[in-house]
This record gives structure tokens, sequence and C-alpha cells, in this order.
């Protein structure tokens, strides 16, 4: 395993924490990151029970568990919250969710009094900001596939974290750090996205929260990053996908 930098400044990092090479993780691998700026740690998309040790070990490659101030998650699901409970007792980090979701994280175990650090996301998102005024936005991306949800854009290293929106079910030799070639990627994320992303509104009022913003990569939690040709490639497919509701029939079945 190893760590690979995302954007590193004299003050920034952007890091990708154990990175899977090979066969060494099995079933959909997830990703986590570390966003470091100037010795304040921030943790996105922690990951599960049975991830948090590598990861806790990787991270301590920059930072000490007294150095994280937030872990932002983008949704609720258990591959992003499962280890909550022990990085709420290695730290003393506040805890940024959806409003939707403040109630129910609470029973994935976690210490006592924990609760009052968690920062509740209203819908509109919000901005995390570093003591020296550098900020990290939290736009809404509902329904992609999480009723709330939201994705962490870092203005510093022009870095989209888009939790599930652009994630791959990659594992194993299929592993690659980035996606170069968006054609030949498209059967990695097709069915998941056609599946798991509610309706194509989701994705255009997603669209139109991004805006122009400029984007020198999309970090998913699962599978490759997107970075160059591939950011536009996935942007224009993702315009035009139909998915979730879209193709919904009668009895159960989805449209092919």
């Amino acid at each position: 395993m190893r760590n690979l930098e995302l954007y590193r400044d004299s003050n920034h990092l952007c890091v990708l924490l154990h990175e899977t090479e090979g066969n060494e993780e099995e079933g959909i691998h997830s990703n986590q990151y570390l966003i470091l700026h100037r010795e304040e740690g921030v943790l996105l998309d922690p990951g599960g029970f049975g991830v948090m040790p590598d990861v806790l070990e990787a991270m301590l490659d920059y930072c000490t568990p007294e150095q994280i101030k937030a872990i932002i998650l983008s949704h609720q699901d258990p591959d992003i919250v499962g280890g909550l409970a022990s990085w709420l007792e290695i730290t003393q980090a506040q805890v940024w969710i959806s409003r939707l979701w403040t109630r129910f994280i609470p029973h994935y175990g976690l210490p006592p009094k924990a609760v009052e650090r968690l920062i509740a996301i209203p819908d509109e998102g919000a901005r995390f900001t570093w003591n020296d005024g550098t900020e990290l936005e939290l736009l809404p991306a509902h329904f992609l596939h999480s009723e709330g949800n939201f994705h962490v854009y870092d203005p510093t290293s022009q870095i989209l974290f888009s939790g599930d929106l652009g994630a791959a079910e990659m594992s194993g030799a299929a592993l690659s750090p980035f996606v170069d070639d968006f054609p030949a990627h498209v059967c990695q994320i097709a069915g998941f996205h056609r599946r798991y992303m509610v309706s194509h509104r989701a994705v255009a009022v997603w669209r139109a929260t991004l805006g122009d913003r400029p984007l020198s990569m999309i970090a998913p939690q699962h599978g490759a990053i997107y970075r160059g040709r591939a950011i536009t490639d996935f942007l224009a497919w993702i315009d035009e996908l139909p998915c979730g509701v879209d193709c919904l029939q009668p009895g159960g079945r989805f449209l092919p």
C-alpha cells in the first residue's frame, strides 16, 4: 500500500490515503482522503471499521490525530461512516454531515457525548474555514445518491471530492489511480450510476450548483480519479445519462 499525493504546495496538501496496489484489497475499493493545511487536517469519508487501522497508519505519515480538526462525511453509508466511532475516540474532530443524518449516525456506536461534535450541514451547503481563513466548500449534491449528500470542493487545489458520483466498481488488478481514457472507463461506472443516481434532474441541479468552478481533478469515493480530458468527458457523459427513477418500470424492472 502507498499514499498518493494529489496536490502539494508549501501550505496545502491533498492525499489519497492507503492507495491499494494490485490484488491487495478484495471487494469494492474505497478511497479515503486527507487535506492538510498549515498542519491542520481534515479527513473526508474516512471509511468503514475494517479499513480504519490502515487509514490511520497512512495518515500518520502526515499528521497526528490531534491535528485532525474535522471529519467531513458526504453521506451516511457504512463504507463512509462505519469507522467513525474509532476516529472520534482518537481525535477531537468535529463531524460534518447532512442535517438529515445527524439523528442516525449515533447508531454506529459513537462514544459518549460524541453527538455534541456533530455539525449539521444545512441543505444549501456550508463552508469549512481553516484558522488562516482558507476555506473548503461543501456543495449540495442531494440524491446523488443519498437524500442528504455533499461534495467537498477545495479551491486551493481545485479538486472536487465527489463521494459516490464518478465512483467505479473496480477492485483487485483492475485498480488504477487515475482515469486517463474515459471511453475505456465507462464500462466501470455505467451500471452503478444508472441504478444509484436518483434522477437526471438531480444531476442537472448538481451541475448548476457546481457552475464554472475550475477542476483539476474529480476524486470519487470508489475507483480511479478523473483528471485532464477525462473530467470534461465524464461531465458530458453524466449530463446525458438517464438514471434512477428515469429508468424505473412497473414490477421493479429498470430500462437497460
